[in-house]
């Protein structure tokens, strides 16, 4: 087993990745320039917080880095960047209390239930 799973060594296999399946692998990467774009409605500094908070609750270590310091570079606060990232625990926690709701209702009804 590996010794750990976040090895930024990894990173060179996107290269290998882009070979492998180029048009998926391309509009993958386009995908990010609409977090760099500097003409959309949004500005720049709540787009960066914005990625940094699905970042956060997607659990990626490299986005959170890269939109991070992004963030910083556009302007944001250390008050924002935090407040931003409990903002997506917020709702990272509600989430998984409305996925526990649809559990007990996939769970089926019991009799106490109906009452």
């Amino acid at each position: 087993m590996s010794e750990h799973y976040h090895d930024v060594a990894d990173l060179r296999l996107l290269k290998k990745m882009g070979a492998l399946a180029p048009v998926e692998f391309n509009a993958w990467v386009g995908l990010d320039g609409i977090v760099g774009r500097t003409d959309g409605a949004i500005p720049q500094k709540y787009r960066e917080l914005i990625a940094v908070a699905v970042a956060c609750t997607t659990q990626c270590p490299y986005c959170i880095e890269v939109h991070s310091r992004a963030a910083k570079a556009a302007g944001a606060t250390r008050e924002e960047l935090v407040e931003s990232t409990i903002i997506a625990a917020a709702l990272r926690a509600g989430g998984a209390a409305t996925h526990g709701a649809m559990a007990l209702k996939f769970f089926g009804e019991t009799e106490e239930s109906k009452g």
